[in-house]
């Protein structure tokens, strides 16, 4: 339901011939603060998203980042833009009509908690070739969630 504080990430996906579409949503016992700090720590980004071995650069507005995950030799540089602390951002990679990856992130302040949604659309020519070599993102997005929560949520010392 849209009204409940979700326990457990939810993850939906979309595909086309040209295009791929993965959601994920989940419900943070934290403040958007904490989350976002998270979010845009890139050097301690592995030691809590086991989805990540490594990022480099800054993750804020305007930054190009290397992000390596586990079982990729190639890394991901996307652009980091549409950024609105503590709300919201964008990373975007590849290039258009052949393929482009578009990620946004949004931290909404629900019931007490913090709604966390992440998306992923895949578009391009290229796309029904390379569809069939991209991991299942939506067990991909429902680990990310899952460690984000675990970690925003767990008790500080």
């Amino acid at each position: 339901m849209e009204d409940d504080v979700l326990l457990r990430p939810e993850v939906t996906q979309t595909r086309g011939l040209f295009s791929l579409m993965c959601r994920v949503k989940i419900g943070i016992q934290s403040q958007p603060a904490r989350i976002w700090a998270l979010l845009t720590d890139a050097r301690n980004f592995p030691r809590w998203n086991s989805t990540v071995t490594s990022i480099e650069g800054e993750i804020r507005d305007g930054q190009r980042i290397r992000i390596h995950v586990p079982g990729a030799d190639r890394a991901f540089t996307p652009f980091v833009s549409n950024v609105e602390p503590n709300a919201h951002m964008t990373w975007t990679g590849g290039f258009l009509p052949l393929f482009k990856g578009v990620r946004t992130f949004e931290l909404t302040p629900h019931a007490g908690a913090t709604r966390f949604v992440m998306q992923e659309c895949f578009s391009g020519l290229m796309l029904p070739i390379i569809g069939r070599s991209l991991p299942d993102f939506g067990l991909v997005f429902e680990r990310y969630a899952t460690d984000l929560k675990r970690e925003a949520e767990r008790v500080q010392a």
